[in-house]
C-alpha cells in the first residue's frame, strides 16, 4: 500500500479539524458522541478524551478488554508528544522505514503508531488535547474519531474522510 494519498488526507484532516474553543464540556460531548456512534454501529470500543494531559472522558464499552484501554494509552502518548494523529505517525514510519523506538528512542510499551488517536487543536494555539478510540481495526478507529470531530466542527465529512 502506498501511504502517500492517505498522508495527504491526514494532514488536511489535522489542518481543518480545529476549534475556536475546546473545554471540558466539549470534551465530554465528544466522548458521548463517540459512545453513541459505537452503540449505533454495534461495535465495542474504549474511548478517551484528554485536555492538557488530564483525562476528561473515559468509557470502556461492554465487550472491550483491558488491552483496549492500554492501546488507547499508548496511541494517546504518541499524539501528545508529536501533535499528529497516531495513524499519520504510523504511515509516516511505514513510508520512511522504522519504528518510534528506533527513530526516537520511545519504548513501544508506552507508545504506539496505530490509528485511533487524534490531536485536539485550537486555531491559532495548537494541540491542547487528544481523543482516542481503540477496539476496531486502526483505520476504522481513526475514521470514527474524524467523523465525530467533523460533526462537532460543523464540517462535511466528504473531502475529509479517507478514501
Amino acid at each position: 500500500m502506498n501511504p502517500n494519498p492517505d498522508l495527504e488526507r491526514l494532514a488536511l484532516q489535522e489542518e481543518r479539524l480545529q476549534f475556536d474553543h475546546f473545554g471540558n464540556d466539549r470534551a465530554w460531548a465528544l466522548g458521548l458522541a463517540l459512545k453513541a456512534m459505537a452503540e449505533a454501529r454495534g461495535v465495542s470500543v474504549a474511548i478517551e478524551v484528554r485536555l492538557a494531559r488530564e483525562t476528561v472522558f473515559f468509557y470502556a464499552m461492554p465487550g472491550t478488554a483491558p488491552t483496549n484501554a492500554d492501546w488507547a494509552r499508548r496511541k494517546r502518548n504518541s499524539v501528545e508528544l508529536l501533535h499528529r494523529s497516531s495513524y499519520r505517525i504510523g504511515l509516516e514510519l511505514q513510508r520512511d522505514g522504522g519504528t518510534l523506538e528506533d527513530r526516537m528512542g520511545l519504548p513501544l510499551r508506552d507508545h504506539a503508531s496505530h490509528g485511533g488517536a487524534f490531536p485536539l487543536r485550537l486555531a491559532g494555539t495548537g494541540c491542547v488535547g487528544c481523543v482516542t478510540v481503540s477496539g476496531l481495526p486502526q483505520r476504522d478507529d481513526h475514521a470514527m474519531v474524524v467523523e465525530a470531530l467533523a460533526a462537532m466542527a460543523g464540517l462535511p465529512l466528504a473531502g475529509l474522510a479517507l478514501d
